[in-house]
């Protein structure tokens, strides 16, 4: 009985999700000469928030629609009617009849037109809607405003990682954070640059993907306050026909989840080797160099991370440190960036790309892990489709750094809420619970090594810039 009624709870909550994502796209659309699309997502959050808790649901997206439009066309709230009134209105509805007024008042809250069938219909559902009302908006004999007092809001702007923008965009995370009075910002952009080039004066908090890229902005605003809301081991999404030909070549090994063993990657490279010269390939037989497609190193956290690992096996498995070490990896590693032709910069592109163009133009991309994992939570990883962690690995963790104290505020919130920590994980980052990334990855069935033993650390920060300088100059 109990497993019936939670299943149909679970039905429920996902049209009400459904309908919400409809409502989101609609409203961006409507607004989309005067509002900011986040402004959207905020006000959507923050409407949907009024009716946390509440039994009935059916409602809720129209509820919703009604107050979010009020919020977006800065339209006050309605004043609540008194005890009184109320009972004055009722007094007059009976002569015209109580059905008569419930209609009018399903249609204070339904968009026209209101034909028969788009309005409700019967009485009983419309007494549902006032129900809702009521509870939405506190009537019920108060002389005080329907709403209590809403809690002041702080509008933040940021510049993060272009992997978390669904994060930020999803109306779950904006809710969450508009219940605690935040209405957050964000621009993405590549890794590196928010560490080099973007100018920060004018956001609260920069989230770069990585502990270096935050440690050059650490080191230029002469700052020490730090979070690390989440992380993600770099990974590499390819295809099942790929996976078999290098399985076949000896560079991969194969197991529930596949690894690219990276000495023997390099040792392929450093030979030029092409698909088509693959011994046995019937199944993508182009004549171009065997390369895992990356962002650009001189602006992406995510090909800085690779750097780290091909310096690491370049250099004898030993984190490189000096000079020497440094121009030896450098020659050893080059042609891995350089030998691709145009790299985004940032990981969203090529993660697009695979998902979007399949095998041809990208048959292995460099990705966060986190992005796989929330493509699947989507629905949007195909049966051909398959993540391989590169062996080495390392961890890049997600790293923000508030630049004053609203930043700091956002940044412990997010490294302490348990919502907040939940919704990460089902975007597919790791979190300090590891139960909640084993939760998504087991219910949405997707393979994945729930811990990432093979990790090495990435490069001092002087050592892996000085890498990533030599690799800028040898694409001249």
């Amino acid at each position: 009985m109990g497993t019936h009624s939670q299943r149909e709870d679970e039905v429920a909550r996902e049209r009400e999700d459904k309908a919400l994502r409809q409502l989101t796209d609609r409203l961006v659309a409507d607004y989309t000469d005067t509002h900011a699309e986040q402004d959207v997502h905020t006000a959507i959050g923050a409407a949907r928030s009024r009716f946390d808790g509440h039994a009935i649901r059916d409602f809720v997206p129209i509820l919703v629609e009604r107050v979010a439009r009020r919020s977006l066309d800065g339209e006050p709230e309605p004043a609540a009617e008194s005890a009184e009134a109320q009972e004055s209105s009722a007094s007059r509805a009976a002569g015209s009849g109580i059905a008569g007024r419930l209609r009018s008042a399903a249609m204070d809250l339904l968009p026209p037109p209101w034909g028969g069938r788009n309005l409700i219909g019967p009485v009983a559902a419309a007494i549902v809607v006032v129900v809702v009302v009521a509870l939405a908006f506190g009537t019920g004999g108060s002389h005080q405003s329907t709403t209590a007092a809403a809690p002041s809001v702080t509008t933040l702007k940021g510049v993060i990682g272009s992997e978390k923008l669904p994060y930020f965009n999803d109306p779950k995370v904006v809710a969450e954070l508009a219940r605690h009075g935040l209405r957050v910002h964000v621009e993405p952009a590549g890794s590196r640059q928010i560490a080099t080039s973007v100018d920060l004066s004018k956001y609260d908090f920069a989230f770069p993907s990585s502990t270096p890229a935050a440690e050059a902005i650490l080191r230029e605003r002469n700052i020490t306050a730090r979070y690390t809301p989440f992380s993600s081991p770099m990974a590499i999404a390819t295809f099942k026909p790929i996976v078999d030909l290098l399985t076949a070549a000896g560079v991969v090994r194969p197991g529930p989840v596949p690894t690219l063993d990276m000495q023997r990657y390099l040792d392929l490279v450093g030979t030029g080797t092409q698909w088509n010269q693959l011994p046995g390939n019937t199944v993508y037989q182009v004549p171009k160099n065997i390369l895992v497609s990356t962002t650009d190193p001189r602006s992406s956290n995510s090909a800085a991370m690779y750097l780290a690992i091909a310096s690491y096996v370049a250099n004898d498995d030993t984190i490189v440190r000096g000079a020497t070490a440094e121009d030896n990896a450098v020659q050893k590693v080059s042609k891995l960036f350089v030998g691709q032709g145009y790299s985004d910069n940032s990981s969203k592109g090529p993660f697009d790309e695979y998902l979007s163009a399949g095998m041809g133009p990208t048959p292995m991309v460099l990705i966060y892990e986190a992005q796989y994992v929330e493509a699947a939570v989507a629905g949007k990883i195909t049966p051909d489709m398959v993540l391989m962690y590169p062996s080495p690995t390392v961890l890049s963790r997600h790293t923000l750094v508030p630049l004053n104290a609203d930043g700091d505020r956002l940044g412990k919130l997010l490294s302490t809420d348990p919502e907040l920590q939940q919704l990460a994980a089902e975007h597919g980052f790791r979190t300090g619970d590891p139960a909640q990334f084993v939760s998504v990855t087991t219910e949405y069935h997707v393979p994945v090594n729930p811990q990432v033993v093979d990790v090495v650390d990435t490069p001092a920060y002087d050592t892996l810039q000085h890498l990533l300088d030599g690799v800028a100059r040898a694409y001249n």
